[in-house]
This record gives C-alpha cells, sequence and structure tokens, in this order.
C-alpha cells in the first residue's frame, strides 16, 4: 500500500466491515449482514489484507474473532431492550454499522445515527436503493463538540420516552475525561434510560497499544481509554452496570474463540476492575439516579 494502513478514525469502521463481511460469507454464519462487503469497499479490503505485511498484527483477518463475538453481543443485547419497550436507539459514532437494515426491528422504532458528515455521506450513498426495517435518521455532528451534542441530546431526549444509546467502537478512541464528560451529558438527558458500550482493561488496552499503536497514532486515532476501575468506572458519571458480558466467554459460546484461548474461558468471570487480563466486554448500564 503506498498510503498509510489507516488514514483516519474513519477507515477503523471500514476495516471492522471486513470482518463483518467474512462472518455474514461463512455457511454457519451468526449474524447476515449483506450490506458490510459493500460498505468496507476496497479500501477495508486494503486495510485487511495489507495488515498480513504492515506490523500491524491486530488488523489482521485471524483476529476477527472479538469483533465477531462483539457484534453478536450487541444484537443480542438490543434485541432484548427493544423487546422489553425500547421506542428509541441513540447511535453515537454509528459508523458503517447496518443494525437498522439487517435486524428483525419493528418499523415504529426510532433509529438516530450520530456521525461525522463524510463517513454518514459514504454510507447514505452505498446504501441508498437499501430500505431500513425501521424509522432511521442521520444526523452529522461531531460528537466532541459538547454544546452541540448536549442539543442534540436534549433534542432527541424529548422526543424518546425509552431510548437506548449505543456506543460501538468509541470510547476507546477518549481520554477518560472525555467518556465521563460524555457519560454525565448522557445521565442528564430525561429520555435515555440505557446505554450499551464495549470496554477494555489496562492490560488488553496496552496490547492493543503495541501491536496497532503507531497506525493509529499516525492517522491521529490513538487507543486511550480502558480505565482501571472496569464497568465500576461510570458510577460516579450516574450510571451503573446492568448487564456485561465477557467477549472472551462470548466468543466461546458462539464456538468461534481460538482454540489456544479455550481454556481461557473456562476460568470464572469477574465483572470489576481487571487489571493486566487481557479483558474486554459489552456493558449495558442503566441510570443510577
Amino acid at each position: 500500500m503506498s498510503e498509510p494502513l489507516i488514514r483516519n478514525v474513519s477507515d477503523t469502521a471500514r476495516w471492522v466491515a471486513v470482518y463483518r463481511a467474512d462472518e455474514s460469507a461463512r455457511p454457519d454464519a451468526l449474524f447476515r449482514d449483506p450490506y458490510a462487503k459493500r460498505l468496507a469497499g476496497e479500501r477495508g479490503e486494503q486495510i485487511a489484507n495489507g495488515a498480513q505485511i504492515a506490523d500491524a498484527p491486530g488488523f489482521q483477518r485471524k483476529n476477527a474473532w472479538p469483533f465477531v463475538a462483539r457484534t453478536v453481543a450487541m444484537d443480542e443485547v438490543i434485541a432484548a431492550e427493544v423487546a422489553r419497550g425500547a421506542d428509541t436507539v441513540v447511535n453515537l459514532a454509528a459508523g458503517l454499522d447496518a443494525r437498522p437494515y439487517r435486524m428483525a426491528l419493528p418499523a415504529a422504532l426510532q433509529w438516530i445515527e450520530v456521525d461525522l458528515p463524510g463517513i454518514l455521506d459514504y454510507k447514505e450513498e452505498v446504501l441508498r436503493d437499501e430500505q431500513p426495517a425501521c424509522a432511521l435518521e442521520r444526523v452529522r455532528l461531531d460528537l466532541a463538540n459538547v454544546e452541540e451534542r448536549r442539543a442534540l441530546f436534549a433534542q432527541l431526549g424529548g422526543r424518546a420516552k425509552k431510548a437506548l444509546v449505543v456506543s460501538e467502537g468509541l470510547l476507546i478512541y477518549l481520554t477518560a475525561e472525555e467518556v465521563g464528560a460524555l457519560a454525565r451529558d448522557l445521565a442528564a438527558t430525561a429520555g435515555f434510560q440505557r446505554w450499551l458500550l464495549d470496554l477494555v482493561s489496562p492490560g488488553l488496552l496496552q496490547m492493543m497499544q503495541r501491536q496497532m499503536g503507531k497506525h493509529l497514532e499516525a492517522a491521529h486515532a490513538p487507543h486511550k481509554f480502558g480505565p482501571p476501575e472496569g464497568p465500576a468506572f461510570f458510577a460516579p458519571h450516574g450510571w451503573k452496570p446492568a448487564e456485561v458480558r465477557s467477549i472472551l466467554k462470548t466468543a466461546a459460546r458462539i464456538k468461534r474463540l481460538p482454540f489456544l484461548l479455550r481454556l481461557l474461558a473456562l476460568l470464572p468471570e469477574s465483572n470489576g476492575p481487571q487489571g493486566n487480563r487481557m479483558w474486554s466486554g459489552v456493558c449495558l448500564l442503566e441510570k443510577s439516579h
């Protein structure tokens, strides 16, 4: 590749879409995302294939299993939350997620995607002839703009009675201070009741930084957030864990865990501070007040 492996944070969405496309092509696929290959595009394939020769083992296709497990776990939680009455899903940093198109969702559900203009323009063009299962709205916004995001949250929170916020793959690119501020803004919004996110331990964060750090640094999108407190990080900011799913144990359950890691999946689960353990999880939070 004549250009950097990762040019910007939006390229990571194309990279992860390759993993969804690969899973969808399996005869025993755990989900079907018929849009992933188109959304990943040539650029996504270049990243996945270029990683085989670049010094970036974390990007390689053999490491798809945690992303597949994360997708499955989030699909399951979203479906369960919609079944128990969520009327709105607010997808922050939605990237190239195609859930409104590929999941069986009620037509009355309001799904709002929030992300940067470039990635949403690209996605809209790729999917222009497709029909979502629910009511879909896209909001072009830089979530780093605090005043604009607060205004958006107030508007959306006023419309929703029972909203689920989703932030898949977002928080790892923020500092602890930025995550805390976002958490407080979400907690201050009346209609936002639950928040679905993914989290890594300090130990896994350090490993990811070693494997992919220089490429993400060059793209001005370094991995930053792996709180020592684990899901308890969010307690001072208005949220408490309602459900925590280990990615390792999820991957074992769905039979996508590499052979050498299967013994680790038999160890007792711990949802507290993880320290140097190679832990990641999907966390469903609910407001604590």
